[in-house]
């Protein structure tokens, strides 16, 4: 199975084509936080994706990256609303978000010399900064490998024919369903498909199968 990894930021549309996949028929993972959900899923989202590209290509060699962009006018403003109400969560130290979740969100939004806070994330800058130093991350890493990496803005009218060319798919052309609009991040949560891959993911047959060496 050839996984699929969306290693764009988060509010650049991960959900958005996160859903069309599932419709093309692949299982989809919007955050993966088990090592059964990392090997049941083919297409996985933001964390800790984002955060994990490089290694993760090490350890499927022959998988394909999916980079979004978004406009900084459009983006900067939502991901500051996310960051804001996420940011005590993300910051305590008993308790609140997954420990992958935090090490992911506090290790990409920060910089060489201004860390992840409060102060910070208020600021359109530092914002930037963190936008342009994870894209040029993905720029740098995938240079001269153009077949493993497709780069699209979801809101482009060519983009679902550039996405079903990437996959070599024969798909009627579309455009894609924008979700979560308005700052709310709640869309996948309400996703009902069989191919729905949950993120905390524990497969029982396979744990006992492992434990058995078989």
């Amino acid at each position: 199975m050839t996984k699929i990894f969306i290693i764009s930021l988060p509010r650049t549309g991960t959900t958005s084509l996160c859903v069309e996949m599932l419709e093309l028929g692949y299982s989809v993972a919007h955050t993966a936080y088990t090592e059964d959900c990392m090997i049941t899923a083919e297409v996985i989202a933001d964390t800790p994706v984002f955060c994990d590209y490089q290694m993760l290509d090490k350890i499927y060699p022959n998988a394909r990256f999916i980079y979004l962009q978004r406009s900084l006018d459009l983006w900067l403003p939502s991901i500051r609303q996310l960051l804001q109400r996420m940011f005590v969560k993300l910051t305590c130290f008993d308790g609140g978000f997954n420990p992958t979740l935090k090490r992911c969100y506090k290790s990409t939004f920060s910089t060489l010399y201004r860390s992840f806070s409060l102060a910070n994330i208020t600021q359109d800058d530092f914002l930037t900064e963190c936008y342009k130093q994870h894209q040029q991350g993905i720029e740098n890493y995938f240079n001269g490998r153009s077949d493993d990496l497709l780069v699209i803005d979801i809101s482009m009218p060519d983009s679902y024919q550039d996405l079903v060319n990437f996959l070599n798919l024969d798909k009627p052309i579309k455009q894609f369903i924008k979700l979560n609009i308005g700052g709310k991040v709640i869309a996948w949560n309400k996703v009902r498909h069989p191919l729905k891959v949950d993120s905390l993911l524990e497969i029982e047959c396979h744990k006992f199968l492992q434990s058995m060496d078989v």
